[in-house]
Formats: structure tokens, C-alpha cells, sequence
């Protein structure tokens, strides 16, 4: 047998896309469940800070930092556990795999290292040092090789709302993983961020329509609140 491609081609702008999926009420979520985890994926310099590093970083909604320190906030005064990743690699980068092997300039990922401004938090994080889950990974997703997966099943979550950068690469795997684990995924559209408008788009629209419910960050709001009553 042989079938005609059937993949459906369209003169529409990834955004545009996006929008006609969301826009349909008849779309299922699969919701809040009962205790919910905030992973604010990769909140570095290297990629928040155009002002240091425009080649890397990157910038879509100018209030993401606020609205992803408020919803940490909400959650954290209801025991709820927060998580902060980044990204860096060992002098050598021997630690960056094949991953490391494509480009070798200043701006190349596998140049980021251990304590460096790259390797840093922006500054407008508020992170509560004390309580909050702090650690650094080698690859996309914040569950590959780390204790997320532990620490989320010790503290009984069955929700994961993710946020960060990059929506295309870091807070997909993240919000794939965190699907294929067996948690509700929720990824508030104005905390998240990418280089490009068609890249940012399509993997929201992707994330929609199969691995996660993307929210506005309003309905994140609401929800917090309505645990605090």
C-alpha cells in the first residue's frame, strides 16, 4: 500500500496556530490536582540578561520574572515546594556530552561554568535559599539525572507548574518529563520565553495540544489563592 502525505499545510503563522487551539473551549485540561510544585527552569543570566549576553538570552514577556516570583511566593506560603534549575559544566566541559560538541565559541552552551556570570541567577529571582530546591543540570530536562523526581514524590505532588526558558528546549523536556512521570503539567504562558516567536509559539501549541494544560499565569493566581482560603 501507498498512501498520499497527509500532513496538513497551512499559510499560518505559528502564533496564529497557537491561538486557534487555545481558543477552543471544548479542549480538556487535565487541571490542578491536589498539591502542586513550581520548577522555575533556568532563571541564569546567560539567558534573562540581554543586557550581558544578547546572543543567548532571551525575552518575551518584560513582567516574567515578577509574575514567576509571585506565584513562588503563593506557593511557598503554602508549603509548597519550590525549585530553581540552571545549567553549567566543569572546566573541561567534559561533563557537556555530545550536547557540548556542536560550537565552541564564548556564547557555545558547554561554556557556561560553575560559578561564572553565565552560571548565575538573575539577580531579580527572589529565591528563598533556606527552603526553595537549588540545583544545577547538565541537560535539557530538569528531571534527567537530578533528585526533582524524588523530591517531588517525598513531598506528595501530583502537580508540576512549570516555568522558564527556554519553551522550545528546557521547559519542553521539562514539561515532557514531568508528563511521562505522571504529573498534571501546567506551563502559565507568560512565564516562559524563547528566542523566536515561531519557536515559542509552535512548542506551546505542541505542549497544549498534548502534554501539558498552558494556562494564563492569572489562572495560576487563582488557584494559589484559593488553597489559602
Amino acid at each position: 500500500m501507498r498512501f498520499e502525505p497527509t500532513m496538513v499545510r497551512e499559510e499560518k503563522t505559528a502564533r496564529a496556530l497557537y491561538e486557534q487551539v487555545k481558543a477552543n473551549p471544548a479542549r480538556a485540561k487535565f487541571g490542578f490536582g491536589n498539591r502542586l510544585a513550581i520548577v522555575n527552569v533556568d532563571f541564569q543570566q546567560a539567558y534573562t540578561r540581554p543586557d550581558l549576553f544578547p546572543k543567548t538570552s532571551y525575552v518575551t514577556d518584560p513582567d516574567q520574572i515578577a509574575h514567576v516570583n509571585r506565584i513562588s511566593a503563593a506557593a511557598r506560603r503554602l508549603g509548597m515546594p519550590v525549585i530553581w534549575t540552571r545549567v553549567a559544566y566543569k572546566p573541561d566541559a567534559g561533563d557537556a556530552g555530545v550536547w557540548g560538541t556542536r560550537t565552541n565559541t564564548p556564547d557555545s552552551l558547554q561554556n557556561i561554568r560553575y560559578d561564572s556570570e553565565r552560571h548565575a541567577f538573575d539577580t531579580r529571582c527572589e529565591i528563598d535559599q533556606a527552603v526553595d530546591l537549588i540545583y544545577t543540570k547538565r541537560m535539557p530536562s530538569a528531571f534527567f539525572e537530578t533528585q526533582l523526581a524524588s523530591y517531588l514524590v517525598w513531598h506528595k505532588v501530583d502537580t508540576v507548574v512549570v516555568t522558564g526558558g527556554s519553551t522550545s528546549g528546557c521547559v519542553r523536556a521539562t514539561a515532557v518529563d514531568s508528563l511521562s512521570h505522571g504529573y498534571r503539567t501546567i506551563v502559565p504562558e507568560e512565564c516562559v520565553a524563547d528566542k523566536h516567536e515561531s519557536y515559542h509559539y509552535a512548542n506551546l501549541t505542541d505542549l497544549l495540544l498534548k502534554y501539558a494544560d498552558v494556562v494564563q499565569v492569572a489562572e495560576v493566581d487563582a488557584h494559589l489563592a484559593s488553597l489559602a482560603k
